[in-house]
């Protein structure tokens, strides 16, 4: 900590982050544990929280993300559009496919940027709000492939044919090193199968979308 920053908000942010990396939630001792401070602390913390519905506590007494996260969540999507929009541009134009970012909602994987190429006759079109499961679909099975992290003897992108729309075929690659943010970037075409090149260019812009986002 330095002069110009807050003790109190420093804490509460990570109080955020450790409810965020679990699934059934922290009681107020582990909570006093994990951040090396006590109880009474703790308790203040998240009652401020739930103030501004960042946090929740079950009838067991362990806390929660709140729901309230989620209106926050809701303006990242802007952001996270634009720093991308260069990167897709750029593969569209390159590729002559449609490209896009997806990121998860829930456990389906959600496009939040298209952008289609000015240059060729016809192009798969693909629009931003679409949403379909994680586990079809080149752009949600290559979130769930850098879930497992055992990308060593893998490519780094995936590839697919026909799951999400017959004649389509998707290249995409997963958004690493980027904190809070889970996606893919990707292309879709009219193909029956993609083309060699596609599937290393499709992992330089994720790479250049990361980058931007870091």
């Amino acid at each position: 900590m330095t002069a110009e920053t807050s003790q109190t908000l420093d804490r509460g942010l990570r109080v955020l982050k450790l409810l965020a990396d679990t699934d059934h939630g922290l009681t107020v001792t582990e909570l006093s544990n994990k951040l090396g401070v006590n109880r009474t602390v703790v308790y203040r913390l998240l009652a401020t929280l739930e103030q501004h519905a960042l946090v929740r506590r079950d009838l067991g007494g362990r806390a929660r993300v709140g729901l309230g996260v989620l209106r926050l969540g809701r303006q990242v999507h802007p952001l996270v559009r634009e720093a991308a929009l260069p990167a897709l541009r750029s593969l569209a134009e390159d590729i002559g496919a449609t490209a896009h970012l997806t990121l998860v909602d829930g456990a389906d994987a959600l496009a939040v940027a298209v952008v289609e190429p000015t240059w060729t006759d016809y192009h798969v079109a693909y629009r931003a709000g679409f949403r379909h499961p994680l586990d079809r679909g080149a752009a949600g099975r290559a979130i769930l492939t850098a879930r497992q992290k055992s990308l060593a003897d893998h490519p780094g992108y995936t590839l697919t044919q026909g799951e999400l729309e017959a004649g389509a075929s998707g290249a995409a690659a997963p958004l690493v090193g980027v904190s809070g943010v889970e996606g893919s970037v990707g292309v879709v075409m009219l193909a029956d199968a993609v083309p060699e090149r596609v599937g290393p260019r499709v992992l330089d812009a994720a790479r250049e979308v990361a980058d931007a986002l870091r």
